[in-house]
């Protein structure tokens, strides 16, 4: 004879840390008041469902047109350290969509998320950078950002996050930096940036070179990294094993070069010869920033000097470079070394 059993296991396909998400149209908005709730297990069940619905911008677009982006705002001063980062996490999500990134701006939480930059959780940290970098890749978010006043508080945190934040927060300043460096360079983002240079860590190699490249655009930022003895940094990085790496300091190069003194700073470390190694590497980018930032060093009358006699290397680019880019900035290049007075 059959016997019923009851199990006391939940079924499989049912999370019992994520709350119960209601039919249709009817999802977020109950999600939303189970946002507002004095009891902390719906909050942190209601924040886990939002983390799996945000991901979708159909979702993200409900959840900013009922409201959601204010109860998130309060959840960020929420007092347990589990609403905290899964509130940073769901903002960070919907940071990747277009629609998010606009609510951002539009609803302050740009700010709302500054106020945990000391947070103690580290996750809760790497959330809020992680929102940061996706809305600054769009010129508005990178723009929003610099005008919340919050570039001086990310440049102060390079030196004391943990590296995989550091990461994120380089990609951020890159992106703002590129807006406007006038902050960064009153809050000394030049010797930070030296220091991540000399890092053991391929990324952040990487990464600091490519910020260096948005700071050395205005004038000031040039001076200033001639004044903190930068260039010879880079030209030593021109050797680095990463490709990647190379290809940045040269980008960083090519304007630090511009200035009388960043061009004979760069002379002086013997930067032609390793700029010419670059003009043979696999990456576009490499190829073409080489080309620049040698063209900038023919400038310099012992630059053109040395340079006449590898004019054939910028010959082969400009008639057998895959880019039409880099072989208009070979033809440049060649003009300017076979200048004569």
């Amino acid at each position: 004879m059959a016997h019923t059993w009851i199990s006391m296991y939940l079924p499989p396909d049912i999370n019992p840390a994520q709350a119960s998400i209601a039919y249709g149209c009817r999802a977020l908005p109950k999600l939303n008041e189970e946002l507002q709730s004095e009891d902390l297990q719906t909050r942190q069940k209601a924040l886990m469902a939002l983390c799996d619905l945000m991901h979708d911008p159909e979702h993200v677009y409900v959840a900013i047109d009922i409201g959601c982006l204010e109860s998130l705002r309060a959840l960020l001063r929420d007092t347990n350290h589990m609403v905290r980062i899964k509130t940073t996490e769901v903002l960070s999500i919907m940071a990747t969509h277009t629609v998010g990134r606009d609510g951002f701006l539009r609803d302050g939480i740009v700010t709302a998320l500054s106020l945990l930059l000391n947070d103690p959780q580290p996750a809760c940290r790497e959330n809020l950078h992680l929102a940061f970098q996706h809305l600054a890749q769009v010129p508005s978010g990178a723009k929003g950002i610099v005008d919340s006043g919050l570039i001086p508080s990310l440049v102060r945190k390079l030196h004391r996050e943990e590296e995989s934040i550091q990461e994120i927060l380089l990609d951020t300043l890159a992106a703002c930096l590129q807006e406007d460096a006038t902050e960064a360079l009153n809050s000394r983002v030049v010797p930070f940036l030296k220091d991540k240079l000399l890092s053991p860590n391929d990324n952040i190699r990487c990464k600091a070179a490519r910020t260096l490249i948005a700071v050395s655009i205005p004038l000031e930022g040039k001076k200033q990294m001639c004044r903190h003895d930068v260039i010879p940094i880079l030209v030593h990085l021109l050797r680095d094993p990463v490709e990647e790496v190379r290809a940045n300091v040269a980008g960083a190069l090519m304007y630090a070069t511009v200035t009388t003194e960043g061009k004979y700073a760069a002379l002086d470390a013997d930067a032609i010869h390793s700029l010419l190694g670059l003009l043979i590497s696999s990456l576009q980018k490499a190829r073409l920033n080489a080309v620049k930032a040698l063209t900038m060093l023919a400038e310099a009358p012992e630059g053109r000097r040395v340079l006449k006699a590898h004019v054939h290397a910028f010959r082969v680019l400009e008639v057998g470079d895959p880019s039409k880019t880099v072989q208009r900035a070979a033809q440049v290049a060649i003009r300017v070394i076979e200048w004569k007075p």
